[in-house]
């Protein structure tokens, strides 16, 4: 369940935008986001593609967000998220080659059908993942958009830089990004251990080579 629940953040975590994943009408489009790297096509539609600095990820290491959150006054924003976990691209692939053939509504649009529909809408996932979150007894409060949270409060406690959580959340401002963070108690503690035991060893160094 973990697994599922971090590659579902990864996909997701531009809750809150509008994210089209493959679609099997779209028109296929171009991209230079990743040096040109070709894109996966399910049928004519681009939304995966690979990343050239992750080659690891195979057809996934990138996901395009067709239509992400507008500025006042402009149309929809296009833009990138990477991928960062080597295991979402195995479960992506797993999915969409193996499980997703199997439902009786495989043959539409949607790289997440329903067993009775084209697409699973957002409402129809917040009802299960409240159910989940209530049999678990977690917080109430918890619902999908919460795993946006969980994504970027993951990237910060596995230290990534700020500017790259930020730009993976797609915001302009890092205290937009802030907003998301919540990180565990410990975090501090173990955020000054690191640089301790980084600045003792850089001191040990110079020692360890005068020997």
């Amino acid at each position: 369940m973990a697994r599922n629940r971090g590659i579902i953040s990864e996909l997701e975590q531009a809750n809150g935008q509008r994210i089209v994943v493959p679609t099997l009408g779209g028109e296929p489009r171009n991209t230079t986001s990743t040096r040109d790297a070709k894109p996966r096509r399910l049928q004519d539609a681009v939304d995966f593609g690979r990343n050239l600095d992750g080659p690891e990820f195979g057809e996934y290491g990138v996901l395009y967000v067709r239509h992400g959150k507008a500025k006042k006054g402009s149309p929809p924003k296009r833009r990138s998220v990477l991928t960062v976990w080597d295991w979402s691209a195995e479960i992506l692939q797993e999915w969409i080659d193996d499980i997703r053939p199997l439902f009786p509504t495989a043959g539409t649009s949607a790289c997440w059908p329903s067993e009775r529909g084209p697409r699973i809408g957002l409402s129809a996932i917040n009802t299960r993942l409240a159910a989940y979150r209530d049999e678990l007894g977690l917080d109430p409060v918890l619902d999908f958009h919460s795993l946006r949270r969980s994504y970027i409060t993951h990237l910060i406690e596995g230290g990534w830089d700020a500017r790259f959580d930020q730009e993976q959340a797609g915001h302009d401002h890092a205290s937009s990004t802030s907003v998301y963070t919540c990180v565990s108690s410990d975090f501090r503690t173990r955020t000054l251990r690191r640089a301790l035991d980084a600045t003792i060893e850089a001191e040990l160094k110079p020692a360890r080579r005068a020997r």
